[in-house]
């Protein structure tokens, strides 16, 4: 999403800037960063390089260094350590990123061949790990706290990965699919938000609301794509629709569907369907996407996104008033239209 990608990237997360002075101002750091992150994954082993940039180079949104640019609007945004301290974030999100293929055996990832498929699945686990320790050396030039900070978002994410790797164990589904959402993402833009306040030098009290605005706005994102991959068609999703239902991954409405105790033949067919696991047969995956595009599940995992998204609305509430808290704002609508 730096300068070279053009206005798809940042319009595609639904930021509304409204101040075209504070665009300019976004897009100019953005486009720092992407020059950074290059430099940032760098080797002396030509071959490390290769496969570190391949992620860097098949692009993505860059929502976290946008949250860190627009958190630095409450204070300096031109200060010397923001752009290091985007670096940081996204390095940290893209090592994930290689892990998490690794883990999901996938073949793609935005648009280009995955490092495991690419390479290996060892390779790619050992550039995630290269991609954290050169998050954790930048992180170092930015202070104590900052490493701090940063390894703490760090076993944040690995709680999130092996939670969801085992499963609920003697709690609930939903409650439980919810917690993992925010170690898995919201910690990440949570520690985002923080960075972008803490060194742009904002106000103590407005560093913590936009860290608390970014834990929310992560988990309603991420809950809206749930919902996406249900509600929406390929070209709004960028993915075939009902991937997550083929390929068993419980998902906030079908969670939602699995626990209901609605005694209408419609609910009693899609909890009988998805009671069966990955609902791979074409004629079933038809029947189970319709279903769910209809049922009451569909409708509370809305209000749910809802509820997320308007709490992010409220913690921006100690800022300012201003472009950067307008801009903020604009996402939580989006968010929460996004899905209806």
């Amino acid at each position: 999403m730096g300068g070279a990608q053009g206005t798809g990237g940042l319009t595609s997360i639904g930021l509304d800037f409204v101040d075209p002075a504070l665009e300019a101002a976004v897009r100019q750091t953005l486009a720092v960063v992407e020059e950074e992150l290059r430099v940032g994954v760098k080797s002396a082993d030509p071959f490390v390089t290769e496969a570190a940039r391949h992620l860097v180079d098949a692009g993505g949104k860059r929502f976290r260094p946008l949250v860190v640019a627009l958190g630095a609007h409450f204070g300096d945004p031109g200060a010397p350590l923001v752009v290091p301290a985007a670096v940081v974030m996204e390095l940290t999100h893209l090592a994930t990123l290689y892990h998490d293929d690794v883990m999901d055996e996938a073949s793609v990832r935005r648009g280009a061949q995955s490092a495991n498929s690419r390479w290996t699945n060892s390779v790619a686990i050992l550039v995630g790990d290269y991609l954290f320790a050169r998050a954790a050396d930048i992180a170092a030039e930015l202070g104590p706290e900052a490493v701090r900070l940063q390894a703490r978002t760090f076993a944040r994410l690995v709680h999130g990965q092996i939670a969801e790797t085992v499963g609920p164990r003697d709690e609930d589904p939903v409650a439980h699919y919810l917690e993992v959402i925010s170690e898995k993402t919201g910690s990440l833009i949570a520690t985002s938000a923080r960075f972008g306040g803490m060194f742009g030098g904002a106000a103590p009290e407005h560093i913590e609301a936009l860290a608390g605005y970014g834990e929310t706005i992560g988990v309603a994102f991420q809950l809206s794509d749930d919902l996406l991959d249900i509600a929406s068609d390929s070209d709004q999703s960028g993915k075939t629709p009902g991937t997550d239902l083929r390929e068993g991954v419980p998902t906030l409405p079908v969670l939602y569907a699995q626990a209901s105790d609605d005694a209408d033949a419609a609910s009693t067919r899609l909890r009988e369907i998805l009671a069966a696991g990955p609902v791979t047969d074409d004629a079933l995956h038809a029947e189970a996407l319709g279903l769910l595009r209809e049922s009451p599940a569909l409708k509370r995992a809305r209000e749910t996104v809802r509820t997320y998204a308007e709490d992010a609305r409220y913690r921006l509430s100690p800022l300012p008033d201003g472009a950067p808290k307008r801009a903020l704002e604009s996402l939580c609508d989006f968010i929460a239209d996004r899905t209806n």
